[in-house]
């Protein structure tokens, strides 16, 4: 599976950007995507999570409400959909695929893109 992520860019505080991951070369129905972010020094942080098939979605608790992940199967991308920006969602924000239901451990995850940039104005 190849991922490739784009979308991000610089946004002031309170504003919107919406990351886009487009995934080929798998079956995605038996994947489930994920979306993590790394912020400088720090180690790479579970967002978001979409299982492929059935739709079901699962959050961190620090962008529930103000996120949101989708998927469109006929185009095989994965949509991270963000609200309400704050500067601690300054990251470069990754793509993943797994086959472990539901999970948030990056380990887990299979393949990553090689991420998009995301800077968040105060």
């Amino acid at each position: 599976v190849q991922l490739q992520a784009s979308g991000g860019g610089l946004v002031q505080a309170g504003g919107s950007l919406t990351l886009s991951c487009a995934a080929s070369g798998g079956i995605f129905s038996s994947y489930h995507m994920g979306w993590f972010r790394q912020a400088p020094g720090k180690e790479r942080e579970f967002v978001a999570v979409i299982n492929w098939s059935s739709g079901r979605t699962y959050y961190s608790d620090s962008v529930k409400g103000r996120f949101t992940i989708s998927r469109d199967s006929a185009k095989n991308t994965v949509d991270l959909h963000m609200n309400s920006l704050k500067p601690e969602d300054t990251a470069r924000y990754y793509c993943g695929n797994t086959g472990v239901l539901v999970t948030t451990r990056s380990t887990n995850y299979d393949n990553w893109g090689r991420g998009t940039q995301v800077t968040v104005s105060s």
